[in-house]
């Protein structure tokens, strides 16, 4: 079974093609991903790292717009959870902030990218 069947609200097909086509020009970044998560370069990996920045993307939205961790109206604790998992996934083995930002930036511009060419594929 395709992981890319369970992202969000992206049809199989289309995230299948808009991956492909992401994959041409971002593959490095792809790997540079792979290899500061720790995730194996196995059989659909690609899926797994965009999932991955995709659960990113989605993580800076909500701890953006969170305007109190303590205000039950806009915390989504569940979310923060994840978030704060996510986060520590990236900088585990980092010794600079400055290498955590780069993989953040890295794994946000993927998420953005891959949703940029998903609107254009038909």
């Amino acid at each position: 079974m395709s992981l890319l069947k369970s992202i969000g609200d992206f049809e199989e097909n289309r995230a299948r093609k808009a991956l492909d086509l992401l994959l041409r020009d971002r593959e490095n970044e792809f790997r540079e991903m792979a290899n500061a998560t720790g995730f194996p370069r196995t059989k659909a990996w690609e899926e797994v790292i965009l999932k991955f920045c995709l659960d990113f993307d989605e993580c800076f939205k909500a701890l953006t717009e969170i305007k109190s961790p303590y205000d039950p109206d806009t915390a989504d604790h569940n979310q923060i959870h994840k978030c704060m998992t996510l986060m520590r996934q990236i900088a585990k083995g980092k010794k600079t902030m400055n290498e955590v930002s780069h993989i953040q930036n890295v794994a946000y511009t993927i998420a953005q990218e891959f949703k940029s060419v998903y609107k254009r594929i038909e």
